[in-house]
């Protein structure tokens, strides 16, 4: 709660940037206090591809294990952080932002997880000032609550060998409705060590999709004990129990509310 409320206490901070001339923020995404627009760029229609996954470069080829594809309006901006601020506390306060308005997180890496950052920044982005040391940048891909469930937001932070630190921050609002998206397994596990639990609230009783997410999601570290709060919670421990994830590993921790919550058990 103290780190949620020093990223609110950052959103309201006075804005000292000088901004590029046209610029603007995003409407579903407050600034990060002090930082300067460098780069801005507002398309009536463009087509973009959202890696979920590191990126590599195979045969020439840009590779990546999942991506999302949509076409649509598309507003991109760059920041440039004050010094004395990571670009990960402006991730951070960012990811804080949008899941709190009911975003769901579909991808997140960090540092060299992330692959290699001059295709991010040249393939991706197309901002060569993105462009730096592979252990000093992350990556996170969201998808908007309704009623803007058709459009994705994508941030990028890195801080250059310069040490000058970047955030770029896209919204993609498509012209035709996405697909069914869910994170990737990793990307749920990420969220549930970093704040030691994983709030999915709009599961119900399990379905083929997100019971076979869970499983996986579980089964990347075979170690990891969870509670599970929700009313449908039992069918939830039998369903991944059956799914291979050992019943020791799962308990019940209230068996009523919306949705389903996992907690990390220590």
């Amino acid at each position: 709660m103290r780190y949620f409320a020093f990223c609110l206490s950052l959103f309201c901070t006075p804005l000292l940037a000088a901004d590029v001339a046209g610029s603007q923020d995003l409407d579903t995404l407050p600034r990060f206090p002090r930082a300067e627009i460098v780069d801005y760029r507002d398309a009536a229609t463009e087509e973009k591809r959202y890696p979920q996954d590191g990126l590599r470069r195979i045969s020439g080829q840009l590779r990546a294990s999942a991506e999302v594809l949509a076409e649509g309006h598309l507003r991109a901006v760059t920041y440039r952080l004050p010094d004395e601020h990571s670009p990960r506390e402006a991730m951070d306060a960012a990811r804080s932002h949008l899941l709190g308005q009911g975003a769901q997180l579909l991808f997140w890496c960090e540092g060299r997880d992330c692959g290699s950052s001059s295709l991010w920044a040249n393939q991706i982005f197309g901002n060569a000032k993105l462009y730096g040391p592979e252990e000093r940048q992350s990556y996170l891909l969201l998808q908007l609550a309704e009623p803007q469930q058709d459009s994705l937001v994508a941030l990028y932070g890195i801080t250059r060998g310069n040490r000058r630190s970047y955030l770029h921050a896209e919204q993609l609002d498509a012209s035709a409705a996405l697909p069914a998206l869910l994170p990737t397994p990793a990307t749920l596990l990420r969220q549930l060590r970093s704040s030691g639990e994983l709030s999915l609230p709009q599961l119900g009783e399990p379905d083929e999709q997100w019971g076979d997410l869970l499983a996986r999601t579980l089964s990347l570290d075979s170690t990891l004990r969870v509670g599970l709060s929700g009313a449908s919670a039992e069918v939830w421990r039998a369903e991944l129990e059956r799914r291979g994830v050992r019943g020791n590993r799962l308990q019940i921790s209230d068996p009523e509310g919306q949705g389903m919550r996992l907690q990390q058990l220590r």
